[in-house]
This record gives structure tokens, C-alpha cells and sequence, in this order.
């Protein structure tokens, strides 16, 4: 006699609930995704807080694990490198990587998420919108959820819950009320507000599409990233409170004329591309960006957090969204591993903790080096050493970037050569300002004293 069918209740369908939705389905697992939202295949994605995405090596592998990859792809824009403005000079475009090969992909939020909520459906999930957990409770195992629209309220009966319900997540504040999760929040003093770059008339791109465009200004900064509808979603990166060095601050700019005063002086050039910016800026709010840190992910077997709901983190990576789809891989693999959901769920918690803890950190380095120093010359030059480095022991000095956003290797040991590599980087041009003069036999003994050959994660 066949066993029936085990069942999950994924809590939230954004982006990670609904891809877990399809790759459960396809194991066999009965699925249901409850969304506090509407559906935004009916009434349009809502905007204005969500950031383009960065869609990289280990996002698209769950995808493709997923059969979901080409139809994300249709919507996606290729950026090949960094495109920074600085002054009136030409922008210059940094390579991610060595070639169109390794180059990253820029999709928005809404669109994949609609392109994920078809496929999980079409696979057989049952979808519920317009139904945000209210209560729960784990001795019964019996979940309630309220439809905001009449404030009706409908209780259902749960095997296990799945908390794939972003930063704010209502599961993990049930689940706390059950079991301290050792919850911690660092927030960044730096928020975001979004605008957008129209076509041109003709309906094509104002500006370079291949790239994700930055200007750079010290404790601050705008980016740019393309859409299919050949648009860009700016967005200004902005300190809430002015400090004692009197530089910019959301605090300061009171009004949409103070904002385009701030956009005159400092984003002339981003500026002119916005014909909308009085708009964009009163309709958009200002977002919180920061990291969240948990001791724990799950309750025994009857629940287990993923992606931001786990370990939300700040945007200037790119690996949010691509970390969070290697939840959903991992946890689905541990559900092929284990009969038991605690030991499955235990196994995914232990497995993922180091990997999310170390793209935290290299997440809140990054902003540092996008917003202070991709214009400087000392990092430019290490930046040519180490893309030297890897041509001249292939394999064996991996770029950051190249590690993170190319492989699919661990985070953790990206992390750990990434500390390795930048301490050779650093002493490597300490008091040299190009690269004719380095001690290049140095430079090589270090290497390969440092560095073991490095192998990717399997396909």
C-alpha cells in the first residue's frame, strides 16, 4: 500500500516560498503557500521597496533545479560589470568577471516572482492570498490565518510549518513566543528610496543596459540596474540622520525640492535620467536595510525559518535572493535525506548557519568597498593585481567576486580566501602605485604558500 503523500505549509509566497513550493512538488510533497499579499498576477506587483534583484551562479542552479530557469531568464538582463560615474569624466565600466561568461543578471522582483507563482501552481501547489498567519499553535498544530480585506479569519490544520516570510516574518515571532531564538538586529544608518529611469522615446535604453551603473560618493551613493522594459530601478543609498561631518541625510531632505536640490549637486548626471523624480520621490518611501542574526532556525519538527526570514541581510552583495534559493535547495535535500522533519530540519540549520553568518559579513563589506572605494586608486590597482593573480595561478587565486558570485563553493570558505587573498593583495602593493614595480616572485611564493587549489561544487 502506497504511503500518502507528507505535507508542508509554506508561510509566505514570495520569491523563496514559491520556488520550495515547486521543488517539494516535484518530490511529491502536498504544498500549500499562504500570502498575506494579494495575488500580483491580479492586481499588478506593488513597488517602491524591493530593490532589483542580482540573479548570479547559485540562484540560477536552484532555478535549473527547478526547470524554472528559462522562463526567469526571458525576463533577465545581462550586467557585466560595474559602470561607475564619477565627476564629468565618462563613465568606466569594472568587469565581474574575465568575459560574458561570468557576468551577473539583472531581473525585478515583481516579474520573477510571478514567473515562480505560475510554475509552483502549475506543479500543483495550492496558493492562498490574502491570508497572513495570525496565530499558532504548535501543540495542536494548528495554524490561523486573517484575510485583511474583511478581517476574516480561517484556521487550517499543519504537518510542519515553513518560514519563507521575509525580514518581518510572522512565523518566526510565533515560533519565538514558543522558543527564545536568540534574535538579533543590526541596522545599518543608512537607508534606501527607489526611482526609476524611463525608455528613451524611441523605447530603448537611456544608458548602457549591460551594467549595474553607480555613482560612488563616499558615505553614500545611487545605482542603477536594467529591466526588461528598458527601464532602471535607481536607488539612492542614504545615511536617516546627518552626523557631525554635516554630510547628507534622508533627515535633511524635507521636501521633494530639498531632494532635487541634494540630486542637482551631488547626481547631476543620474538626475537628468529621471524626468519623473518629483514622483518617484514623494510615492516611494524610505526602506531600512540590516542584517539579522538567529541562534536558531527551527522548532524540533514542527517548523523551520529560510532565506531573510533566517538571515535577512543588506542588499550590496547581490546574494540575498541567490542565498535564499540555496536554502530552498538545501532543505529540500535534507527532506530526501531524513524521514524524521527534525532531523531534517536540524540538518539544514547546521549546514547553512556558516554560510549565511559569512555572506552577512561579506554583504556589509561590500557596501563599504561600492560605496567608498571602487574610485580609488589603490583598490583599482588591486584590482588589476588580482585579476594578474588569477590568470597567472589559475584556479589556485579565485577573485572574491568570481568565488561568491561565479562558483558555488561555501560562502564560509569564500569568506576564508577572501581574508587570505586580500591580506596578499594589500601588502603586495603597499607603497607601490603601479604595477611594474611589484615583487612579482614574492608575490608568487605567497600564492602558492597561501592558497591550495580551489574546486567548485559539483553541477
Amino acid at each position: 500500500m502506497t504511503a500518502p503523500a507528507r505535507h508542508l505549509t509554506i508561510i509566505g509566497a514570495g520569491l523563496a516560498g514559491a520556488l520550495l513550493g515547486i521543488l517539494l512538488r516535484r518530490r511529491g510533497w502536498n504544498v500549500d503557500l499562504y500570502e498575506k499579499r494579494g495575488d500580483p498576477r491580479v492586481q499588478g506587483y506593488g513597488g517602491g521597496r524591493s530593490i532589483n534583484l542580482a540573479l548570479a551562479e547559485r540562484g540560477r542552479h536552484a532555478l535549473r533545479a527547478a526547470d524554472a530557469d528559462d522562463a526567469v531568464m526571458h525576463h533577465a538582463i545581462m550586467m557585466r560589470g560595474r559602470m561607475v560615474h564619477v565627476g564629468d569624466t565618462e563613465p568606466v565600466l569594472q568587469r565581474y568577471g574575465r568575459d560574458d561568461s561570468e557576468v551577473i543578471w539583472s531581473v525585478h522582483r515583481g516579474d520573477l516572482n510571478i514567473v515562480l507563482l505560475d510554475l509552483a501552481e502549475a506543479a500543483g501547489a495550492r496558493l492562498h492570498f490574502d491570508a497572513g498567519l495570525d496565530a499558532v499553535n504548535f501543540d495542536s498544530r494548528r495554524a490561523v490565518f486573517r484575510d485583511p480585506r474583511g478581517d476574516s479569519t480561517r484556521e487550517v490544520q499543519f504537518e510542519a510549518l515553513v518560514g519563507a516570510d521575509g525580514a518581518g516574518s510572522a512565523l518566526r515571532a510565533a515560533m519565538h513566543r514558543v522558543r527564545d531564538l536568540g534574535e538579533r538586529s543590526d541596522f545599518l544608518d543608512h537607508g534606501y528610496k527607489e526611482l526609476e529611469i524611463p525608455p528613451r522615446a524611441d523605447g530603448g535604453f537611456r544608458i548602457e543596459p549591460n551594467a549595474l551603473h553607480i555613482w560612488p560618493r563616499g558615505h553614500y551613493m545611487c545605482i542603477a540596474l536594467p529591466n526588461d522594459e528598458k527601464t532602471f530601478t535607481v536607488t539612492l543609498f542614504l545615511p536617516h540622520h546627518a552626523g557631525a561631518d554635516g554630510g547628507p541625510a534622508f533627515d535633511q531632505l524635507v521636501d521633494v525640492d530639498s531632494a532635487r536640490d541634494f540630486f542637482e549637486r551631488d547626481f547631476p548626471s543620474a538626475l537628468a535620467l529621471i524626468p519623473e523624480f518629483d514622483r518617484d520621490w514623494r510615492a516611494n518611501p524610505v526602506g531600512q536595510l540590516g542584517t539579522l542574526y538567529l541562534d536558531h532556525w527551527h522548532l524540533d519538527g514542527r517548523a523551520v525559518l529560510l532565506g531573510d526570514a533566517a538571515h535577512a541581510m543588506v542588499p550590496f552583495h547581490g546574494q540575498g535572493m541567490n542565498c535564499a534559493f540555496e536554502d530552498c535547495v538545501a532543505l529540500a535535500q535534507q527532506l530526501d535525506a531524513h524521514d524524521d522533519l527534525a532531523n531534517a530540519f536540524a540538518a539544514f540549520e547546521a549546514g547553512r548557519k556558516p554560510d549565511a553568518a559569512a555572506i552577512q559579513r561579506m554583504a556589509l563589506d561590500n557596501y563599504l568597498e561600492m560605496r567608498d572605494r571602487v574610485d580609488d586608486a589603490d583598490y583599482l590597482l588591486q584590482r588589476e593585481l588580482e585579476l594578474a593573480l588569477q590568470d597567472r595561478h589559475p584556479g589556485r587565486f579565485v577573485p572574491h567576486y568570481a568565488m561568491v558570485t561565479f562558483m558555488r563553493i561555501p560562502y564560509s570558505l569564500a569568506m576564508t580566501r577572501t581574508d587570505l587573498q586580500r591580506g596578499i593583495l594589500e601588502r603586495a602593493t603597499a607603497g607601490h602605485a603601479s604595477m611594474s614595480t611589484l615583487d612579482w616572485d614574492a608575490i608568487d611564493a605567497e600564492v602558492r604558500d597561501l592558497l591550495t587549489l580551489l574546486e567548485d561544487v559539483p553541477a
